[in-house]
């Protein structure tokens, strides 16, 4: 039997909320993105693993907050904690994995290529493994096609936010990215909910699980903390806030010896301009 599905029960409040959510998560990954392709190699591990962080704490908030609006018919819903914890794992082991590619290779064609491919596919894996975690008396059926289109939405904005982090244009443009790629994210998100149809059972009992208000308050409170967190360290790195870099080139920093063939060069330029000065100044009478 099919079941009767509501994907905005509270209207447009948690289609918004998610929305904010993922633009928020979006906005702090990719500063700290820019941040890390700034900074010596020593640092940048550190600064990737936060953007890493935010993005998938981002976007995992986005789909639970969108998923309170959802209900089924006469179908009570709770969650499996493993599985829908588990899926925050999978946002965030997946979009670091592409987040560390453009790092350390660059926004090059091959780079942003793999990198947005592969957290893409942490994004909708984020999705499907999480609505995997749902507990009903029924099933989900997916429609495919629809499918495909919202993992390919989930690559695109994955994509489109990493060449963004590696253009470096200061605050504002991340700002302006983190807007679209929150869209994109929530659309995916919406994509895929519209590829599900249900199944209810006519027999037997839900299976056993949390309920959505058991899950909401760690839900929210965990990653929210940490995106505050990542916001303070924005906050207060106004290098990351401006995009600037702050490095020097070596032979301009004190105590670090220039290269020799940095060296060669400035006596070179240093000797022709000696000589050139010697030949106009008139001869000693």
């Amino acid at each position: 039997m099919h079941g009767t599905v509501d994907g905005f029960s509270y209207g447009l409040v948690t289609p918004l909320v998610a929305y904010l959510m993922a633009c928020l998560g979006g906005a702090l990954g990719l500063r700290c993105t820019t941040r890390a392709l700034l900074v010596a190699h020593s640092w940048r591990p550190g600064w990737l693993a936060l953007g890493a962080a935010a993005i998938g704490s981002g976007i995992w908030t986005m789909h639970f907050v969108a998923m309170m609006g959802f209900s089924i018919a006469g179908a009570p819903i709770h969650y499996d904690k493993p599985m829908t914890y588990a899926s925050l794992g999978v946002a965030v082991v997946m979009v670091g994995v592409g987040i560390l590619i453009v790092g350390y290779r660059g926004a090059t064609g091959t780079a942003l290529f793999t990198g947005g491919t592969i957290t893409g596919l942490g994004i909708a894996s984020m999705h499907y493994l999480g609505m995997a975690g749902m507990r009903f008396d029924g099933k989900f059926e997916y429609n495919t096609l629809t499918v495909g289109v919202s993992v390919a939405i989930a690559m695109a904005a994955a994509t489109a936010a990493l060449w963004a982090a590696g253009q470096v244009r200061g605050f504002l443009w991340s700002v302006g990215a983190s807007l679209v790629m929150g869209l994109a994210v929530t659309g995916m998100h919406y994509t895929g909910m519209a590829a599900l149809s249900v199944d209810l059972h006519t027999t037997g009992t839900p299976s056993a699980g949390d309920s959505p208000a058991g899950l909401l308050a760690p839900m929210l409170i965990g990653p929210l903390a940490f995106l505050c967190l990542a916001g303070v360290v924005v906050m207060f790195d106004p290098l990351m806030v401006m995009g600037k870099p702050d490095w020097t080139p070596a032979e301009h920093r004190p105590g670090v010896p220039a290269h020799p063939h940095t060296v060669g060069r400035t006596r070179l330029r240093t000797r022709r301009k000696v000589a050139l000065h010697e030949s106009r100044t008139p001869q000693n009478r």
